[in-house]
């Protein structure tokens, strides 16, 4: 195997590593989502407990968005 070679594979290698770094981010920020919908859920709607939630939950996926979209 030459050099050129192994420099390819290292790159492959990387690249999947990323890829699998960005799905499990997405995974992870989907299920706080989740929990925080779940959350609100539990909680009356309109009060000041859920609408924080709520909004804490939007952001995870408005951030596991981003992540992915990267």
């Amino acid at each position: 195997m030459g050099i050129a070679d192994q420099f390819k594979d290292k790159a492959q290698d990387l690249a999947d590593q990323a890829k699998q770094k960005a799905g499990q981010g997405k995974d992870q920020a989907q299920d706080r989502a989740s929990q925080g919908r779940d959350q609100v859920q539990d909680h009356e709607h309109g009060s000041d407990a859920s609408t924080g939630l709520r909004d804490r939950a939007q952001d995870a996926k408005d951030q596991a968005r981003e992540r992915f979209d990267r």
